[in-house]
């Protein structure tokens, strides 16, 4: 028998929750097949076969376990099974004139997915949607990768049956609302995720022991944006990445962390821990929930580095494969609301960073024209809410980082000045 212990996911980190197995108790395992997702507060990671073998498993989904406890084994010694999917049988003794027949039924092999489906789904997954008349081709996957998972088949099972069987409208007491005919009213509860769990940990943390103050500003995109499309075409056939408006930021963020330190500064107890370099967390959101992985360095990095280091990021962290270290240890963080319409927001802080930059939606607007005083033109502007922690960072300090970052959009060339 080989142990399947539960991997540490990252420094600090003692306990995960088991998510769903994507093999059960009794099938046959293929060494490096993925048998189970373990979530812990940080992020998402993938169990493997150590070798192959049938397995045995010893705690079910939803479980709290310590890093290091023992959640199935591998009985290696198992014989090989002739056909995929399950264990070999053993057969008894034939009678005579007679089949042999087998003294224990074998589980019966995982249900293929049909070209019609295309769906990647658990067996179990698939068993379960045969038993209660789901088809998968509806089902959208929680797992990783977008894998459909027992839940998700059960959640969808739950929404046929609510359809098919609305509740019965009930005449309610005064002064209650009437419910409308035909309306359903289900409740459901699920457990949080751990990632979740400790994202809400954190931002209320952070709001409970932070000073926090937001300060706002808005910005003219005209020159960023005339940039962009002079040169998109050209970046992208470089270097094999869009030229976006991140990069800009980042780049102006750094410049005005090396100028003003303390918004780049941690308090540590009585201390003031401060920082010659600029790592920078930029804010990835997903199904789980928002990451924040870093770019270290960022100084350091060209445009043309930070776009592909972003790009890199945001496909990792949809597919869960975003690592413990790389989401750790920024000392700044930008994030974009503007991606979802976002026209205003105060962005609360990631701890135990100072401050904050939140990005959101261009809009054109109607402002004095910098070129032509005293006349009005349309510009594509964007407001900018920089929060930041009032214990270490003062007003004037918060006020005069966020109008460099201002003055460093308006006029993107004193980026390659700086």
């Amino acid at each position: 028998m080989v142990d399947i212990v539960v991997p540490s996911p990252g420094e600090s980190i003692t306990e995960v929750t088991l998510g769903q197995w994507h093999k059960h108790d009794g099938e046959w395992v293929e060494t490096d097949e993925v048998l189970v997702d373990i979530e812990s507060d940080k992020a998402t990671l993938e169990v493997r076969a150590p070798a192959a073998g049938v397995l045995r498993v010893k705690v079910k989904s939803g479980a709290e376990q310590k890093v290091g406890a023992a959640i199935a084994a591998i009985d290696t010694a198992a014989a090989r099974p002739a056909g995929a999917g399950a264990p070999a049988a053993t057969p008894a003794k034939a009678a005579p004139r007679a089949e042999p027949k087998p003294a224990v039924a074998a589980p019966a092999p995982a249900a293929e997915a049909s070209p019609a489906e295309g769906r990647k789904a658990s067996s179990l997954a698939r068993k379960v949607a045969a038993d209660k008349g789901v088809d998968l081709a509806r089902v959208e996957g929680s797992g990783t990768a977008g894998r459909i998972v027992v839940a998700d088949v059960e959640r969808a099972a739950s929404a046929v049956s609510s359809i098919a069987n609305p509740v019965k409208p009930v005449a309610p007491a005064p002064p209650a609302l009437p419910v409308v005919a035909g309306a359903t009213r289900g409740v459901r509860r699920e457990r949080m995720p751990k990632i979740r769990q400790r994202i809400a940990e954190r931002l209320v943390d952070a709001q409970h022991t932070a000073a926090m103050l937001t300060t706002f500003n808005e910005c003219d995109m005209t020159e960023v944006m005339r940039l962009r499309a002079e040169h998109k075409e050209s970046f992208e056939k470089h270097h094999g990445v869009g030229l976006g408006f991140m990069s800009f930021f980042v780049k102006a963020a750094c410049s005005a962390l090396k100028r003003f330190q303390k918004v780049n500064a941690y308090i540590a107890g009585d201390d003031v821990e401060y920082h010659d370099y600029a790592d920078v967390s930029i804010a990835v959101g997903t199904e789980r929930g928002l990451v924040v992985p870093v770019l270290r360095n960022a100084e350091g990095m060209s445009f043309a580095q930070v776009e592909l280091a972003i790009r890199n990021f945001a496909v990792r962290a949809r597919d869960g494969k975003l690592s413990v270290d790389e989401m750790t240890g920024g000392t700044f963080t930008i994030t974009n609301g503007g991606i979802y319409g976002s026209l205003m927001s105060t962005p609360i802080l990631n701890a135990p960073q100072s401050a904050i930059l939140g990005m959101h939606a261009i809009k054109k607007r109607p402002i004095e024209d910098p070129r032509n005083p005293g006349q009005i033109a349309l510009r594509p502007m964007m407001y900018l809410a920089l929060s930041y922690d009032h214990r270490i960072i003062d007003g004037a300090e918060a006020v005069s980082f966020l109008v460099h970052i201002k003055d460093c959009i308006e006029k993107p060339e004193r980026l390659l000045l700086d």
